[in-house]
């Protein structure tokens, strides 16, 4: 019986995780297996992988053949390089202390490079949402200061209205004070033509000529008088005539 290590899928749809299972190659992928020897979630970044390595070592040392995907997983946990130097260990080639010693080593670099790949990808991420945020805080900024615009563009509106309706009003509070200043000044000036209207009108006044007419009776009473006086005179005449 052929025995192969593969993936199992289960999960929701678009969100698979696969189960790392030990089972007949004639089963169905998601069919009945024999061991349960793992779990590979790819939706994380990186992608988790738990294996027991120690039965994926012994599955491997019997004969069970991994898929590419598996084996590529198997490589990536080291589960392959320990059974290359434990055939080695089997054949004499090394010992067991060496084949020991050259895992730990080759387990602790890629212990460090897995830890710089998470690193690297924890800070590319933090600067991303730190770019988001910035962004984000731009927007908001921009949008503030739109809103603060428009605040006072519309004060400034209503500020120009207001001065307008003020300058509106203005002349007709101003207005009667002005007049009467305007009408003062002719009357300061109409008694000038006012009091020559008078003269002019009494012109007709002096037309009371009987009083110069009177004059011709005082001439005519005084014409009057040596009428009356001649008498006397040529009495006076008389009377020295007398005397003589």
């Amino acid at each position: 019986m052929a025995v192969k290590i593969r993936l199992a899928r289960r999960g929701r749809k678009k969100m698979a995780i696969y189960d790392v299972v030990v089972a007949d190659a004639r089963a169905p992928r998601d069919g009945r297996f024999i061991e349960k020897i793992g779990s590979y979630n790819p939706n994380t970044d990186p992608a988790s992988i738990n294996i027991n390595n120690d039965r994926a070592l012994k599955w491997l040392m019997n004969g069970a053949q991994p898929t590419d995907t598996v084996k590529a997983m198997l490589s990536y946990r080291g589960v392959m390089l320990k059974k290359h130097l434990q055939i080695g260990v089997v054949k004499g080639a090394i010992t067991q202390e060496q084949a020991d010693e050259k895992f730990n080593a080759w387990l602790e670099t890629k212990e460090k490079a897995i830890a710089s790949k998470v690193d690297k990808i924890q800070s590319a991420r933090d600067s991303v949402k730190k770019a988001a945020l910035e962004a984000e805080a731009a927007k908001n900024q921009a949008r503030l200061d739109a809103i603060k615009k428009r605040e006072d563009d519309a004060a400034a509106a209503v500020a120009a209205a207001e001065a307008e309706a003020r300058a509106a009003e203005a002349p007709k509070e101003e207005a009667p004070k002005e007049e009467p200043v305007a009408a003062e000044e002719p009357k300061e000036e109409a008694p000038a033509p006012a009091a020559e209207a008078p003269k002019e009108e009494e012109a007709p006044k002096e037309e009371e000529a009987p009083k110069k007419e009177d004059a011709p009776k005082a001439e005519t009473k005084a014409a009057d008088a040596p009428q009356e006086e001649t008498p006397s005179a040529d009495k006076s005449a008389d009377s020295e005539d007398k005397k003589d």
